[in-house]
C-alpha cells in the first residue's frame, strides 16, 4: 500500500495575523474588578488578561491568554535611579532566565512632557513607545524606522461617545506578535500606574 505525504501548510501563531487587528483594553480585571486588565478582540471575545491580585503597580505581573496560560512575565528591575527598567520573560521559552525583551524608560524625556521608552528584543533595539502629542491618554509603539506598529487611544463608542480613561482601543499592524505588543502595553500601564 502506498501512502502519500502532503506538506502541511504553515499555520500562523494565534497571536499573529496577516491583517490589521483591533482590540479593546479594559484596565480592570474580570476577577472582582481588581487590578489588572482584560483584552477583547474585534469580535468581543476575551483574548488576553492580567490579574494582579496583590496591589496596583506591582513589580511583577503575568500576561495570560483566556485559559490562564501565562504568556509573559513582566518584572520591574529594582533600584533604577533614573527612568526605569522592565524585563519581559516569555514563558515556555528555552531559556526562561534570559529576558525576551527589555523596556527602558527615558526619564529626561518625561521631564519635557513626552514619555519615551526604548524596547530591546533579544540584543537588538526594536521598538520605542511614545505618547501621542496633545492627548492625555494615548501612545504609539514605533519600530526603528518610525513606522507605527501599534496605536492605543481612548475608546469611543460607535455613536461617538468617549468612554472612560480605563478603556482603550488598540490597533496593531499586520504580522506583529499580538502577545508581545500586549506585553509592551502592560509595561506602559505599569509605568502610568494603571494596573
Amino acid at each position: 500500500m502506498a501512502y502519500k505525504v502532503y506538506p502541511q501548510a504553515p499555520s500562523l501563531s494565534p497571536y499573529l495575523t496577516p491583517e490589521r487587528e483591533k482590540f479593546t483594553i479594559w484596565m480592570k480585571s474580570l476577577v472582582y474588578q481588581t487590578n489588572g486588565c482584560t483584552v477583547y478582540n474585534s469580535n468581543g471575545q476575551i483574548v488576553f488578561r492580567v490579574d494582579n491580585y496583590e496591589k496596583k503597580c506591582s513589580s511583577e505581573v503575568h500576561l495570560m491568554d483566556l485559559k490562564g496560560k501565562v504568556l509573559f512575565t513582566i518584572r520591574k528591575k529594582k533600584l533604577q535611579a533614573f527612568g526605569g527598567l522592565w524585563n519581559g520573560y516569555r514563558c515556555n521559552s528555552i531559556n526562561e532566565e534570559e529576558p525576551w525583551f527589555r523596556v527602558t524608560r527615558q526619564y529626561r524625556k518625561m521631564l519635557m512632557g513626552d514619555l519615551a521608552c526604548h524596547i530591546s528584543v533579544g540584543c537588538d533595539d526594536k521598538y520605542r513607545i511614545v505618547r501621542i502629542a496633545g492627548k492625555a491618554i494615548g501612545f504609539r509603539i514605533l519600530n526603528l524606522d518610525g513606522k507605527i506598529v501599534a496605536e492605543a487611544k481612548q475608546k469611543q463608542s460607535s455613536s461617538g461617545v468617549v468612554l472612560g480613561d480605563d478603556v482603550l482601543s488598540l490597533e496593531v499592524a499586520p504580522c506583529e506578535d499580538h502577545s508581545l505588543i500586549m506585553a509592551l502595553v502592560m509595561v506602559y500601564g505599569l509605568i502610568h500606574r494603571k494596573m
